[in-house]
């Protein structure tokens, strides 16, 4: 627990980081949060315990030494600050030299600093995406993805999340650093901020029968609430270290789509299969990891059902 320390949280305005600041500021934790628009982030003013154990600090995720202040005197760095879009024009400007130049400079300021501990939110996309994948029975924390093979199949918020997390895991090691990393799925929810997040708008598309067809893809999905308390684990827990994956269960878009009709008979939903072809195999993706750490996941089914509260209450669904 907390015990009056000062931890910062980068990116404190994003999905998972409000969740993240929420748990913090509940355990007693005293929060410094980095917010690129302080205007986007006035709903992490209105958390309890804010008034008296959150400052929100501007920084520029991509200006030299911006986060020197933010990180300075505190026990521990949650670096959750880093961009996710699918619509992609330049990958190099708008993916991946943020995500790989914002977090050299958070662990920059982080070694200058002297941070204890640096808990960095990764992603399943710098584990899963590998040849290597095919011929596996499970996919661990040991995978790491394949930054030629995420090239040439032109997948680059993985490129940029695969280049960013090995980046920093060579800092740390130069630095001598400690370092664990989170690595969620397609993390889902409530909101606590006015934006959507992506994942969550890709659970909206099916909903509200704007999607019409979904990829021939098995992708994990996992409720905000687990990573958010992933990374508190990760920090408080002396044994933790490397990598976690944090999934609750691995389906095919196809089983999601199916799953949500049943469930939520009452919204229009249409989408089908993208193309003909046979659909690709599921594969298993351990969360045995973070088991161990302490984490106990809530079931997909309840997190869905929040997040469709959620949507109706933001008059998103009927």
């Amino acid at each position: 627990m907390a015990n009056g320390q000062v931890v910062c949280v980068t990116g404190a305005n994003g999905f998972i980081a409000s969740w993240l600041v929420k748990s913090l500021l509940e355990r007693g934790y005293t929060v410094r949060g980095t917010v690129r628009n302080p205007e986007k982030s006035k709903h992490l003013l209105n958390l309890p315990g804010a008034n008296e154990r959150l400052e929100l600090i501007e920084a520029d995720l991509l200006a030299p030494e911006a986060f020197d202040s933010a990180v300075h005197g505190c026990h521990g760095v949650f670096h959750t600050a880093s961009p996710f879009h699918f619509n992609i024009t330049d990958p190099d400007s708008q993916l991946i030299e943020p995500a790989v130049k914002g977090t050299l400079n958070v662990l920059e300021s982080c070694a200058k600093a002297g941070t204890k501990k640096i808990v960095l939110t990764s992603s399943v996309a710098a584990v899963a995406y590998s040849p290597k994948r095919a011929g596996a029975s499970v996919v661990d924390e040991t995978f790491f993805s394949d930054p030629e093979f995420c090239q040439k199949e032109q997948r680059w918020y993985v490129l940029s999340k695969t280049l960013a997390e090995s980046a920093a895991w060579e800092f740390v090691k130069e630095h001598n650093l400690n370092m664990v990393a989170i690595n969620p799925t397609m993390v889902i929810g409530p909101l606590l901020q006015s934006s959507m997040n992506t994942s969550n708008e890709l659970l909206l598309g099916f909903l509200n029968g704007t999607a019409k067809s979904f990829p021939n893809q098995a992708v994990g999905w996992v409720s905000v609430k687990d990573v958010a308390m992933a990374h508190i684990l990760a920090y408080e827990k002396p044994e933790a270290e490397g990598r976690y994956i944090i999934n609750e269960r691995l389906i095919h878009y196809g089983e999601m789509v199916s799953l949500l009709m049943n469930r939520y008979p009452q919204y229009p939903i249409v989408a089908k299969d993208a193309d003909d072809s046979t659909r690709l195999p599921s594969y298993n993706l351990s969360n045995e990891k973070i088991k161990k750490l302490g984490l106990t996941f809530q079931p997909l089914e309840e997190a869905l059902d929040e997040t469709v509260a959620c949507f109706k209450e933001l008059k998103l669904l009927d």
